[in-house]
């Protein structure tokens, strides 16, 4: 569908910073639109080569390296990658002239006219959206699933637009979204059907000056809601319960006790062992918390989030059962790798903050051998110590935060510092008893030493696989 939105943007001088996933997704999609499109990135043209030889080069002007702030000298409109700070000096400039600088999140959103799911958290929310994927595509819908994970907006966007040009339908039914702090960070139109906030722990304190504007960040995907939308809360936490008194829209929630309280119209909640789920004044009951597939107590939260928004979305109770019983969970979120000599492995590479690990810690009852560390993100990495003195055997700490999580256990009767992955999956597996586990599960990011968490991940993955049978 061609909108009103995208017809202002033909003609128009648009600066795209940062050549990172979605920067080239957003800068594809401005080329389509018929704007004239400068990218600009600090690295250099050969560390940002492959990414270029998607666009369309004769009709955009690269500004690379150390004069890149330069392209927003004459910019109507700038247009921000997630990992490019929102308050850099730069960008205060452009916007006191009043030039808008918006994320390419909220640029796609212009192009499209199906509802948007979206969700965002601390912990949970890429398998969230999977799961609500699945349960969609499950019931026979058009789904896109992406956003924050996988694939960028401005994709779905990029499709649409096409499709419009060439007089057919939408391709898609329902969009499906995870959405992060740093993309909330800039929205101005982004404007879900269903939004939601999972949970909100202590993260990216590298990046918010404190918890409360982490939380304000987040806060901001119920921003543009209106009183025919859904809010969704997390009632369990604190934090994240607190806000649903602040928004628009029609108020649901999700609690690990056994009933929902008066002021919310609906949502999920365990009977004893049983999901039941609220909506629109009829209860449901979904399953047994035993029957869904995937590990960890958290991810009853999960499955009672996905099943609220696919009820909302119209699927019915069948497919949702399905997915809940089939779905085995993320690549790198408490993945098993491997059974090798009676000791299991584990890849929790997705675990990249102190909640997320003590989470994977929680949900394993055997004895663990874990491999923690890389760059530090402001967590308190004292809040480990009580799970690794209960369920650690031994610790092996690698990457730059080692020294500081050795400091935060200090005490635990086994912590060895490695130089390497390598040497830590080797000195585990060396050292394992047939039913332990042997987990990683970071705490950390992974850009001291690797691409990305995925990267680590699947490094991980090879090694324990290349162990001697």
């Amino acid at each position: 569908m061609v909108t009103a939105d995208t017809m202002e943007l033909a003609g128009r001088r648009v600066a795209v910073i940062g050549l990172a996933r979605s920067g080239i997704a957003a800068a594809r999609l401005l080329q389509e639109s018929g704007a004239h499109v400068t990218v600009a990135d600090r690295k250099e043209r050969a560390e940002v080569l492959h990414q270029l030889e998607s666009l369309e080069q004769s009709t955009v002007r690269c500004i690379l390296g150390s004069g890149y702030e330069s392209a927003l000298n004459s910019a109507d409109l700038v247009v921000i990658s997630p990992g490019v700070p929102y308050r850099m000096e730069a960008l205060e400039r452009v916007r006191h002239r009043g030039v808008s600088v918006i994320g390419e999140l909220d640029l796609a959103s212009r192009f499209l006219s199906v509802p948007i799911l979206a969700l965002t958290g601390t912990n949970g929310k890429s398998t969230t959206v999977t799961l609500i994927g699945k349960m969609l595509e499950h019931s026979g819908k058009r789904v896109f699933v992406g956003g924050n994970l996988g694939t960028a907006l401005s994709e779905a966007a990029l499709h649409t637009l096409n499709a419009s040009k060439r007089g057919q339908p939408c391709p898609y039914d329902l969009l499906v979204v995870e959405v992060s702090s740093f993309q909330l960070e800039t929205v101005e139109r982004f404007h879900p059907w269903i939004a939601g906030i999972l949970n909100v722990t202590v993260d990216h304190q590298d990046r918010y000056a404190s918890i409360d504007e982490y939380l304000a960040a987040k806060h901001r995907i119920f921003e543009n809601l209106t009183l025919s939308d859904y809010a969704i809360f997390n009632l369990d936490d604190p934090r994240v319960a607190s806000l649903r008194k602040t928004v628009k829209g029609r108020v649901l929630g999700f609690t690990k006790t056994h009933a929902l309280p008066p002021d919310v119209s609906g949502g999920a909640y365990l009977n004893e062992d049983r999901i039941m789920v609220n909506i629109e004044g009829k209860t449901h009951e979904i399953c047994r918390r035993n029957e869904i597939k995937i590990i960890g107590d958290h991810n009853v939260d999960n499955a009672m989030v996905a099943t609220i928004y696919a009820l909302l979305s119209g699927c019915p109770l069948p497919a949702i059962r399905q997915v809940l019983r089939d779905f085995p969970g993320l690549e790198h979120a408490c993945e098993v790798v491997r059974e090798r000599r009676g000791v299991r492995f584990i890849n929790d590479s997705k675990g990249t903050n102190v909640d997320a690990t003590v989470k994977a810690l929680e949900s394993i009852d055997r004895p663990i051998l874990l491999i923690a560390g890389g760059r530090d993100k402001g967590g308190d990495f004292s809040r480990l110590a009580s799970s690794i003195r209960r369920r650690v055997k031994r610790l092996f700490l690698i990457g730059e935060a080692a020294p500081l999580i050795a400091n935060a256990v200090e005490g635990h009767q086994v912590v060895e510092r490695v130089g390497t992955l390598k040497e830590a999956v080797e000195l585990a597996a060396s050292g394992a008893e047939r039913g332990d586990v042997v987990l990683l599960s970071p705490a950390c990011a992974s850009f001291d030493m690797f691409v990305d968490y995925q990267d680590r991940g699947r490094q991980f993955k090879t090694l324990v696989q290349s162990l001697p049978s």
